[in-house]
């Protein structure tokens, strides 16, 4: 999806160093980072990150956000208990390197 929405595949593969990675911008980061904070068990969105996200997004656009990342986490739940496999949604454009790798990937595929 996000690469029909014009999203780089460089940035989608940033995604997992979104923190130190400068593709993405103070906003994205703080969407991002309240999205680990609802989703990585054991971590909480904190005052400190709520009050950035509220400088960020207004309140439609906050519980907005927080809805999506809800029912994305519930739906992941839900389709790894009940073994619903990867729909495959994003596949890595022929230019794009395989992670870590720093070459194009050996078999590259297109978004379908």
């Amino acid at each position: 999806m996000g690469s029909e929405l014009g999203i780089r595949d460089e940035k989608i593969l940033a995604l997992g160093d979104y923190a130190l990675s400068p593709l993405f911008d103070d906003l994205e980061k703080t969407a991002l980072e309240y999205a680990d904070a609802m989703t990585i068990t054991g971590r909480d969105v904190s005052d400190e990150l709520f009050g950035r996200v509220r400088a960020h997004f207004d309140e439609d656009a906050i519980v907005e956000l927080t809805a999506i990342i809800a029912f994305e986490n519930s739906s992941s739940k839900f389709n790894r208990a009940l073994r619903v496999p990867s729909q495959q949604l994003w596949k890595r454009s022929p230019a794009s390197p395989a992670p870590g790798s720093g070459s194009p990937a050996a078999t590259p595929e297109t978004p379908e």
